[in-house]
């Protein structure tokens, strides 16, 4: 039916009747592209829609969410204010998406209490505070504030695309007296996974280089975690920090704070570009990230990005892995460095 060149018409059976389709448009829309049917993705254009910024979402809100929430709960302007701090805290700390959808059901939920105390003839806040938000919807459900400046060696942020928008990764790696055993856990998928073995087997490559002892990876046991594992986590953009991570437990020197990491390696030590550009760097402004190492390819995609929502962010781009482990370690070893001889 969607290939004019083997149908032009599609045929009702109820109807027993023939429509000429060669002239529609058909639309469809999906939160992720990989389960579409490849036969059916195959026969469409498809046009990537970003997820909005924080300062979107305020604006979409006050223009739109707010009003018409408040006419279909019958309160009138002058009944109940929602200010902009009131509108950032809902979509920070009671929402988790790259749309909107969710927030319009809290928006929703606030004005349902309004209109209680409205009927009920209750006294209320007419400007809404914190407080009462906190009252109304119940104590915060998301936490975007996750990152934490005292990370241990071993552990780097790598940066997610998710269908509800951007988020930080934590990559955690950990060694203990062994025989060199290798364990993967986080509830990962086969890219995920196979960007482990690769961004390990580069490392061993260059362990003369990076002054690893070889008896680092056979008298010591591996664990690499990435937390939340109730959450399937999979994609190509973790490789980067995957490396950072391990190269960072193995030379017992810091990922420099405040810092994030996006991308995909080779055994090469090439590093290769991702999507999911603004979702990514938007996630990392919420979380506090400062400085964002990406492939050079994609400095283009941060060029789309709106300066003001990008504001604060240091980026270094980066061909190799080289390049990429000099920006993102610190010189010094810690003090109390594991020694793997």
């Amino acid at each position: 039916m969607l290939d004019p060149e083997q149908n032009t018409t599609f045929y009702d059976n109820y109807l027993e009747q023939e429509y000429d389709l060669s002239k529609v448009l058909f639309i469809a829309t999906a939160n992720n592209l990989g389960e579409i049917q490849p036969a059916l993705r195959d026969r469409m254009e498809v046009i990537q829609l970003s997820g909005y910024s924080l300062e979107e979402k305020i604006e979409i809100a006050k223009k739109h969410l707010v009003s018409k929430q408040r006419e279909a709960h019958g309160l009138k302007a002058s009944q109940v204010k929602l200010g902009d701090k009131i509108i950032q805290h809902l979509i920070s700390f009671y929402t988790y998406e790259s749309g909107v959808r969710e927030l319009d059901r809290v928006i929703a939920s606030v004005m349902r209490n309004i209109a209680k105390s409205v009927a009920t003839e209750e006294e209320y806040n007419i400007s809404i505070s914190i407080e009462d938000v906190t009252r109304i919807l119940g104590k915060p459900k998301y936490n975007h504030d996750k990152y934490s400046e005292n990370n241990p060696c071993g552990v780097a942020i790598g940066l997610a695309w998710t269908p509800m928008g951007g988020d930080i990764l934590f990559i955690e790696s950990t060694v203990s007296k062994g025989k060199g055993e290798l364990q993967i856990t986080g509830n990962l998928g086969n890219v995920m996974k196979e960007s482990f073995s690769t961004a390990l087997t580069y490392l061993k490559s260059k362990a003369d280089t990076l002054s690893i002892p070889k008896e680092a990876f056979t008298n010591w046991n591996l664990h690499i975690h990435v937390p939340e594992g109730a959450i399937p986590k999979d994609g190509p953009s973790a490789g980067i920090a995957i490396l950072s991570a391990l190269t960072s437990l193995y030379t017992q020197r810091k990922i420099k704070a405040y810092t994030a990491l996006s991308g995909e390696i080779t055994l090469r030590g090439k590093v290769l570009p991702v999507g999911g550009i603004k979702e990514k760097i938007l996630a990392a402004k919420r979380a506090g990230i400062k400085e964002i190492i990406l492939c050079k390819e994609n400095e283009k995609d941060v060029d789309e990005v709106q300066a003001d929502f990008i504001k604060g962010l240091k980026f270094h781009y980066v061909e190799t892995m080289d390049e990429a482990l000099e920006f993102a370690l610190e010189k010094k070893q810690i003090k109390d460095a594991i020694a793997f001889v």
